[in-house]
């Protein structure tokens, strides 16, 4: 078990760095480009992620394309900052993360995009977002199951954001997240699923033992390779192949991954 003192320095150095963040964001931001504000929130990931004590794994894949709609798994709010920290994306996002404490203005000024999924307008407005982005050559990044789930299992993919995709046209990349301990095994402390609130998961997460994240890179589909329901499907079905295949392979044991490795 974590000593008080620990766990309360801890969250202290997590207040510090969004703090950090929201300061820079707010200050930074405006003056910088839009590469190096992506770099900027690399390093700023990167940094968060050894606050929680994960190294991020990058198993051996297919190069990341330049631009184009990363799909992944969802797991946790970590997935974030290990995609970040490899190779930084805006993000879409349920609007009810906006009303998150600090996080939601930090991911505002971060560049991430808010959907409503009740609302048609909204998710056509953003759909129409996605596309002028996606043709500026930009990378955005969704968590097309709508939901966190548990690790090894996946809900299906809603296909509604594939159509930018399409429209864009621009290539998907799937990624697969898996979360290990140190023994590796699934860490049972990063799934946020239930009645999980984000406070609970973040003290879950900063008492545990140190987490492994594995990020792979898995081949891109091209966006001619047909309508936004085969792009969803071909991507679930390629992130839940590899699942599959890790889950009944031995821990990976490669390096940690080094931020500066890649563009």
């Amino acid at each position: 078990m974590t000593p008080a003192p620990v766990l309360a320095l801890r969250l202290l150095r997590v207040l510090a760095h969004l703090l950090q963040g929201l300061a820079t964001c707010a200050l930074v931001f405006p003056w910088l480009g839009h590469e190096r504000r992506m770099a900027c929130i690399g390093r700023w990931s990167a940094r968060l992620l050894r606050i929680f004590r994960v190294s991020v794994e990058l198993a051996p894949g297919s190069p990341p394309a330049e631009h184009g709609l990363w799909v992944a798994n969802h797991v946790s709010w970590l997935d974030v900052f290990v995609i970040d920290a490899v190779v930084p994306a805006r993000f879409v996002a349920k609007s009810e993360v906006r009303r998150w404490p600090l996080v939601g203005v930090l991911s505002a000024l971060a560049g991430t995009i808010f959907v409503e999924r009740a609302s048609l307008r909204s998710l056509k407005l953003t759909v129409a977002a996605l596309v002028t982005a996606l043709r500026q050559g930009e990378r955005i990044a969704v968590f097309p199951e709508g939901t966190s789930a548990a690790q090894g299992a996946m809900q299906p993919f809603r296909a509604n954001l594939f159509e930018a995709a399409v429209a864009a046209p621009a290539p998907v990349q799937p990624l697969a997240i898996r979360y290990l301990d140190p023994d590796g095994r699934p860490h049972p402390a990063v799934e946020y699923i239930g009645d999980t609130s984000l406070a609970e998961s973040i003290l879950a997460l900063l008492s545990g033992t140190p987490i492994r994240a594995r990020l792979e890179i898995l081949p891109a589909l091209a966006p001619g390779a047909g309508d936004r329901r085969a792009l969803a499907r071909g991507a679930h079905d390629a992130i839940q192949a590899s699942l599959a295949r890790a889950a009944g392979s031995p821990a990976y044991n490669g390096p940690a991954f080094d931020p500066a490795g890649l563009p």
